[in-house]
């Protein structure tokens, strides 16, 4: 196998460059202060750097004094050791801390909200008066249930359908209301413990009256907490990628990616959910403005956080948006059936809101838009003065970072891994004859012996070019123009061909002749194989058929 060859002069791709080595002329000092809106005048007016406009009554030119040198950046032994890992290996390292963060918020949130849901504090609505109900409530289920006392029965279904009171229930006809389409746990559970309580006391098992029944397409009611959860994903996600790879940009151009964002993924999910899959019938339209005002305000809040928190902003959007979110929403199991403090948080999360306008614009139960466009209104806004006052405080530490020369871990974990992919190119091109340039640009090393023999044909595969490796016995093919005499016959050739210029080449990166060839012979004058001509100098002629 034969070793590449590299000492070929590097090509630059430039017309006025030889291939020699870039002489770069040394820059110009500049004589005045460049302009900050990107032009090459500097503006009128414009002080010097180094110089401020001197005050009222004070003389001289203003100069501001140099700032101190800053201490060393301290390396502490942990980081020097873990600097010396593979540079991949460090930056799987550094990312270590995503899946614990996940296993963490599972376990917190999700087991713990959802492991033994149990009832307390359920508001049922009491119809007029019936103290031996509340007393054998109370004394059965002691905590969980409260009654509420009301003069009229319309306004007591009202609350039902509002998503205010868990069930009504009516002692003088003995009648309980609920509402499924609002909570189905709610709606299986209650219903059934008065029942078996009135039983205890001697009455008998009440009607249940639907109130406002789920449809086919949505037997559980788990619909609307699962296009929320949809809609929240979406809408961090995109401004989690904004803050992670786009801090410099500007605040009108993150806000515009978040709005066409918001407003495609608005399209997909409820694209998804309603026509392709069927779990939505009709609301198409009002579903998509819901959404898109949900996932504007998610990713303006979340496009605030990430100015103070960085490339960590994965785990306070997830922290605010699905794992507290979800278990305090009320799509799975209602507020009184959860722990604190998802009961309390069922009152400010995204999650309940969202839930609620769901609800309220497919089944017609739950509060009113009020509710949500107040929290959609209190998110975007937070989002937007995080933003406001983020902004400032990431490009000091960014100023103060580059002055001091700070670096953190996972910087130079990617320095260090540019290096080496850098590195591990440059070997596996030059492995296969190959050369960058300054430019960055390839160029191939013409030499016979550069390939190996991963690369390498037979008389079944063919060659590095398709054809045989064997030499052809016929030589170069005369080609003669009937409209003009044919060039003269080069000394040493055979025949006569078409012109080719010779291609420069240095003489350190010739192929050396090859002994092996049948019929080679190295002495002047004389033919290495049937129609191969040497010249006197033991030299093979330029041309393209010189090698065939």
């Amino acid at each position: 196998m034969s070793t590449p060859r590299n000492d070929v002069p590097r090509n630059n791709d430039l017309p006025d460059r030889d291939g020699g080595p870039r002489q770069s002329a040394a820059p110009k000092p500049r004589a005045t202060r460049p302009s900050t809106r990107g032009g090459s005048k500097p503006r009128r007016g414009a002080p010097v750097a180094g110089t401020r406009p001197a005050r009222t009554g004070q003389t001289g030119g203003g100069r501001v004094r140099q700032a101190p040198v800053p201490q060393p950046q301290r390396i502490s032994r942990y980081r020097r050791w873990f600097g010396t890992l593979h540079p991949s290996l460090q930056l799987i390292g550094l990312q270590l801390w995503m899946p614990l963060f996940f296993i963490v918020g599972f376990c917190l949130c999700y087991v713990f909200a959802f492991h033994a849901p149990h009832p307390h504090d359920v508001p049922v609505a009491l119809v007029g008066s019936d103290p031996t109900l509340v007393q054998a409530m109370q004394k059965a289920l002691p905590g969980e249930y409260l009654f509420h006392t009301y003069d009229s029965l319309a306004q007591a279904k009202r609350d039902v359908l509002a998503g205010t009171m868990a069930v009504a229930y009516d002692p003088s006809t003995n009648e309980v209301f609920k509402a499924t389409a609002h909570q189905f746990q709610v709606a299986s559970l209650v219903p059934v413990t008065l029942s078996t309580v009135l039983t205890g006391i001697g009455v008998a098992a009440p009607t249940v009256t639907e109130l406002a029944p789920l449809p086919a397409w949505d037997e559980y009611g788990t619909v609307p907490m699962y296009v929320m959860l949809a809609w929240c994903i979406g809408g961090y996600m995109v401004a989690m990628f904004i803050g992670i790879m786009g801090g410099p940009l500007r605040h009108r151009t993150r806000m515009a990616v978040i709005v066409v964002g918001g407003l495609v993924i608005s399209l997909i999910t409820n694209t998804l959910a309603g026509p392709v899959v069927g779990a939505i019938h009709g609301h198409f339209v009002p579903l998509v403005l819901i959404a898109w005002g949900w996932i504007v305000a998610i990713g303006l809040a979340v496009n605030g956080l990430s100015y103070f928190v960085g490339r960590f902003i994965a785990a306070p959007a997830m922290i605010c948006f699905v794992f507290l979110s979800m278990p305090s929403s009320g799509g799975a199991y209602p507020k009184w059936f959860m722990p604190e403090p998802f009961a309390w948080l069922n009152h400010v999360v995204v999650g309940s809101s969202m839930v609620d306008m769901i609800k309220h614009q497919i089944y017609g139960v739950g509060p009113s838009y009020s509710r949500g466009l107040i929290t959609m209104a209190c998110y975007a806004g937070a989002g937007l003065v995080l933003m406001y006052f983020g902004k400032k405080w990431w490009e000091r530490r960014r100023i103060r970072a580059i002055v001091t020369g700070r670096t953190t871990m996972f910087q130079d974990a990617q320095n260090a891994n540019r290096e080496f992919l850098g590195k591990q190119r440059d070997a596996e091109l030059e492995r296969h004859g190959l050369t960058s340039t300054e430019t960055g640009t390839l160029s191939v090393l013409r030499d016979d012996d550069w390939e190996d023999e991963r690369v390498g044909g037979d008389v079944f595969m063919g060659g590095r070019d398709g054809l045989e490796t064997e030499t052809t016995p016929t030589g170069r093919i005369p080609v003669v123009r009937s409209d003009r005499p044919g060039p003269a016959q080069r000394p040493g050739g055979a025949g006569t061909g078409p012109r080719t210029r010779p291609v420069p080449r240095a003489d350190s990166s010739r192929a050396p002749d090859r002994v092996d060839a049948p019929g080679r012979v190295d002495a002047p004058g004389r033919v290495d194989a049937p129609g191969h001509a040497v010249d006197g100098a033991g030299e093979r002629p330029h041309g393209r058929h010189a090698d065939r």
